[in-house]
Formats: C-alpha cells, sequence, structure tokens
C-alpha cells in the first residue's frame, strides 16, 4: 500500500481495508465516474475519502473537492473521519441551522475540501462564496437519500455551477433510484457490495412483539425495563410521536432523549451528546437518525410505528449491526397490525415479563460549556479544567465534543454535583463561562 496511505489508516487506528474499500481505490485510478452500493455500516466513507486525498494537490489554493449529503450530521462526521486522517488540508463544512457568517468566513482562505447539505451549498454558490474554479472531484453520499428528501433541484444547480468536474462519485446503501440524467455521468463504473447485506443480516436477530390492544406504550415500556440498560433506538414515523412516546417514558421514568429535523441545532447536538456518551442509552426518532448516524455498540432497534417502505426498514435497522457487532432489530404490533410482507412472517415472538423493574440510571450526566472551537477551547482545555477546578479524576470524564460555541462532556454522576459547585466561578482560558447540566 501507499506508504501515504498507510500513515492515514494509522492515524485512524485501522489495520487493513476492507474489499470494498480496495475496489474503490483500485477504481480511482480509472478514467470513469464511480457509482458505489455497499450496506449501511460497511466503510463507505473511507471508501471514497482515502481516493479523494490522493487527487489533492498541496500546491492548488483553492478548494478542489465538493461532498454533498443529505444531512448535516452526516456532514460532521465525514468532517471527523478526514480530521482524523491528519492530511494537512483544510476542510469545512456547510449546513442548514450553522450560523453562514462563519462559514462564509471559513470559506475566504478556501479548503481543500467543502462537505455540505444540498440548500447550503446553493446558497454559498449563489452568494460567490465557493471558489470553483479548481473543484475536480464531486461527492454525493447518499445520492439516493438527496433526492428522497426533495433536493432535485438543489443538486441540479449544484451540478450546473461546477463547470469543471473531472471526476463524480455517488455512493449508496440502495440500488433501488433513478440516476437523473443532469448528473451526465461519464462512461460509470458501478461497484455493487450489497451482497454484503447478507452477512450484516447474519449478526442481526429480528423478532416482534405483539399487543393485546391497538395502545402499544405498555409493550414498549415493558420491553425497555426487560433489557435494561442496553443502547437502543426507537423509531416513529412522525416528530409528534417521537415527543409523546419520549414524554410517556419519562412520565413512567424511563430515561431517553428525543430527536427530529424540526429542533434547533443545539437541542438535536445535545441530544445526540447524551445517547452517544452513556448518559441516556434510548434515543427516540423520526428516520432523521435511519441513516448518517455513525453510533457504536447500538444494541436494539425498536420499530415501534412500523416502516412505510422496505427502504426505509433497511436502513433502521443499519443502525445496528454495524461492521461486527450483533443487533436485534424487534417489530411492535398492535393488535390491528401484522408484519410488513419484506419480513419474515415465522420470526420469533418476545414474552414479555409480569412485573418489571425499572432501568437503572445511567452513570454519566452530561455538563453543557458554553464555549467551543471559536472561543479557542478544544478537549485537552476542558479535561484539564475539570481535572484541576472540579476535582475531577480522569475516568470520571467521559466522551468530551466540542462544537463552534459550545461543547458537551460526560461526567460522572456521583461527582457531577459537587463538580458544579466546584467549578461555578471559574474561568476557562481566563473567560467566565456557563456551565449547567445539559438539558
Amino acid at each position: 500500500m501507499d506508504g501515504k496511505l498507510q500513515t492515514l489508516l494509522d492515524n485512524l487506528q485501522i489495520q487493513t481495508l476492507n474489499e470494498m474499500q480496495q475496489a474503490a481505490l483500485a477504481a480511482n485510478e480509472r478514467d470513469q465516474d464511480l457509482i458505489l452500493l455497499s450496506a449501511t455500516g460497511s466503510g463507505k466513507t473511507l471508501a471514497f475519502l482515502l481516493p479523494l486525498f490522493l487527487q489533492l494537490k498541496a500546491q492548488v489554493k483553492h478548494t478542489q473537492a465538493l461532498i454533498v449529503v443529505p444531512s448535516r450530521e452526516l456532514a460532521l462526521q465525514i468532517e471527523q473521519v478526514f480530521k482524523k486522517m491528519q492530511t494537512g488540508f483544510k476542510v469545512t463544512c456547510c449546513y442548514g441551522g450553522h450560523k453562514r457568517e462563519i462559514e462564509e468566513n471559513n470559506l475566504i482562505d478556501s479548503p481543500a475540501l467543502i462537505i455540505g447539505t444540498p440548500g447550503r451549498l446553493c446558497d454559498h454558490l449563489r452568494r460567490g462564496s465557493i471558489q470553483t474554479k479548481d473543484i475536480r472531484l464531486l461527492v454525493l453520499d447518499e445520492f439516493d437519500k438527496s433526492l428522497e428528501l426533495g433536493f432535485l433541484a438543489e443538486m441540479e444547480f449544484i451540478l450546473t455551477s461546477l463547470k469543471h468536474i473531472s471526476k463524480k462519485v455517488l455512493t449508496s446503501a440502495t440500488e433501488a433510484v433513478d440516476i437523473p440524467g443532469f448528473l451526465a455521468l461519464n462512461n460509470a463504473q458501478k461497484l455493487s457490495f450489497l451482497t454484503q447485506e447478507t452477512e450484516l443480516k447474519n449478526s442481526l436477530d429480528v423478532k416482534k412483539i405483539v399487543s393485546d390492544s391497538e395502545n402499544k406504550f405498555d409493550i414498549l415500556f415493558r420491553f425497555l425495563c426487560k433489557i435494561g440498560n442496553r443502547s437502543t433506538i426507537v423509531f416513529c414515523n412522525h416528530r409528534e410521536a417521537v415527543e409523546r412516546v419520549s414524554n410517556q417514558l419519562y412520565e413512567k421514568g424511563i430515561y431517553n432523549e428525543f430527536y427530529h429535523g424540526a429542533m434547533e441545532q443545539r437541542d438535536r447536538d445535545s441530544a445526540l451528546n447524551k445517547f452517544r456518551n452513556g448518559t441516556v442509552n434510548i434515543l427516540v426518532t423520526t428516520d432523521l437518525a435511519a441513516r448518517g448516524l455513525d453510533i457504536p455498540n447500538i444494541r436494539y432497534i425498536i420499530h415501534y410505528q412500523l416502516p412505510q417502505t422496505q427502504d426505509i426498514y433497511t436502513h433502521r435497522n443499519g443502525r445496528t449491526a454495524r461492521m461486527e457487532a450483533s443487533g436485534t432489530v424487534v417489530l411492535f404490533l398492535s393488535s390491528t397490525e401484522y408484519l410488513p410482507p419484506y419480513v419474515d412472517q415465522d420470526i420469533e415472538e418476545i414474552e414479555l415479563p409480569a412485573k418489571v423493574v425499572l432501568p437503572e440510571k445511567t452513570k454519566w450526566v452530561t455538563f453543557f460549556i458554553a464555549a467551543g472551537k471559536k472561543d479557542k477551547v478544544n478537549k485537552i482545555d476542558i479535561v484539564g479544567f475539570l481535572s484541576q477546578k472540579a476535582e475531577l479524576k480522569k475516568e470520571d470524564i467521559g466522551l468530551i465534543e466540542v462544537k463552534d460555541f459550545h461543547s458537551f462532556v460526560a461526567v460522572n454522576r456521583l461527582k457531577s454535583s459537587n463538580a458544579l459547585r466546584l467549578i461555578k466561578d471559574q474561568r476557562i482560558k481566563n473567560k467566565k463561562v456557563k456551565i449547567e447540566i445539559a438539558k
């Protein structure tokens, strides 16, 4: 393997590439566009980032590559992977809900790579914030989802705005989508590894629970008590149902977070952070979380409301049993519902205990810190601050995420009250900032 690539893999703490990633690297050497089809969780991000890196030129001072994604969360995850690669090239994200002024400042000194959502990228292209003359590579990640979400006009505008593209890469976890003519693919090579889904299904256990009434909440409550503190995503079809189910669980004493597209960005960040760092182990969500969220070790996927299509079913299930891990999918049926035709009709039914015990509280709580990257605050600063001022040991500090203007950090629940008392009037980098339990 190329020495530069091996260094990147070392930085990512990855020993070897899988077959799909190796094939994508080999395809990069051909003068063709690429359609890469591979199961959710199989490593597509690295499959297009490594070839992308090989095409970047240090002597070019303007943007050279653009990655278009359907959601801000996916954009941020790809950015995180690229930064961990430590390529030496600048990257920036552009997405709705982020201050446009910050993005415009980041774009003044053109980054080599821009990752963004269709609507916000169109906004910058219209304003002339993005220098397009040196953009040669375009990646449309989860391109079918962008089309499904209604970004057809935005994607067409992006394509017509980029006059010098020499290579396009499209990725998807499904083959059931028509590719629009405006993409004008050049003798595209298709690499399909969707058969890998069979391997993933081998580690995916699918079961059902049937309610004796039309109301399914009682069986949800009893099932969550049965499995205890196992990382679980509960899927509903609508935002109203998400908030209703989440509130009902809280009223019954089960801590959880909800997540959907109508939430403010800070609230979305907070919900995902609490789920990622173990403050809560249950996330109630719409299909917004069915793609792009790379959260390890999710043990259960609950279809509280049945998926409306087979594709949605597949993508929901893709949040668990990722790579080598195993997971369980559970379909909840009311007394008037039946399993969808694409689900094995003979799957095992789970029996629920008559008596239930509430899960114990988790080890962690999450602190919100009103300072972030733009305040020159990083993870090392936060660890040092909490160690010295809050008298916390290393093992009392969990996952830390630093955003532009705020940060989240997991803190041992038993030490959190005293820690907040000790840091009440303390300063981070000579600045007094608000620190509280994340809402």
